[in-house]
C-alpha cells in the first residue's frame, strides 16, 4: 500500500468498501494522547511511520501496523494500563469465613484456586477450624507464611500452626532475620577448658 495523506475518504461505490473498512480501521487503531481526544487531528504516514499531527505540530509517532493490530503508546496515558483485579467472591461459608480473616484470606483461596487446588470448599472448612484451636492472629500469620511459600492445603497451614514462632520468616537479600531462639542456660568458659593433667 502506498503512502497517502487524506483528509477525507468518499465513495459511493460498493467496490471501494474493503479499501473504506480497511482504512477506517487503520486510523482508528493509533492512538493519540489523551489531551487529543475529541480534537481535530491529522495523519500522515511515511516510511513506515505514522505520525499525528495537531495545530502543525507533531503530538504523537507511532510504527505503522498491519490491519487488526493496535498501535498505542503508554505514555499518552500516564503510564500502563493497571492488570484488572477481580476481587473474590465469597459463597460458601467457609469462602466467608476465610475471606472475613483479610486480605491474606483473599490471597490465600485466589492462590489455591489459581493453583488448581481439589476439593478447595473442604480445605477452607478444615481452615475454619483451626482458628478455633489456634485462635484468629496465629491463622492470620500461618496464613501469610503459607502464601507467600505457596502452600495450600489445610495440613500445610496446620503444619505451619504446630511449628510455632520458631520458624524463620521470608526476608529479602541483606534483612536481618529474627528468629526466636529457645532460652538455655549460660555457662563461663571456663568449663570448656582441658582439665590439667597431673
Amino acid at each position: 500500500m502506498s503512502d497517502f495523506k487524506y483528509w477525507a475518504f468518499l465513495s459511493y461505490s460498493h467496490r471501494d468498501k474493503p479499501w473504506g473498512d480497511w482504512l477506517h480501521k487503520a486510523l482508528e487503531t493509533y492512538r493519540v494522547p489523551k489531551a487529543l481526544v475529541g480534537k481535530t487531528v491529522e495523519v500522515h504516514t511515511e516510511a513506515g511511520v505514522v505520525r499525528i499531527l495537531h495545530l502543525g505540530a507533531v503530538m504523537a509517532t507511532h510504527r505503522l501496523v498491519a490491519p487488526g493490530e493496535t498501535s498505542i503508546l503508554d505514555e499518552h496515558y500516564g503510564g500502563p494500563r493497571p492488570r484488572p483485579r477481580r476481587a473474590v467472591r465469597p459463597r460458601t461459608p467457609a469462602e466467608i469465613a476465610v475471606v472475613g480473616l483479610g486480605e491474606v484470606g483473599e490471597a490465600f483461596i485466589k492462590g489455591a484456586a489459581g493453583a488448581g487446588v481439589t476439593k478447595l470448599p473442604s480445605e477452607l472448612a478444615e481452615i475454619v477450624g483451626l482458628e478455633l484451636a489456634w485462635g484468629r492472629e496465629a491463622l492470620v500469620a500461618a496464613l501469610e507464611r503459607a502464601v507467600a511459600f505457596g502452600r495450600w492445603r489445610a495440613t500445610d497451614v496446620a503444619s505451619i500452626l504446630a511449628a510455632g514462632a520458631g520458624t524463620p520468616r521470608r526476608v529479602r537479600p541483606g534483612e536481618a532475620l529474627i528468629v526466636d531462639l529457645p532460652i538455655v542456660p549460660v555457662r563461663a568458659l571456663a568449663h570448656y577448658a582441658p582439665e590439667e593433667l597431673g
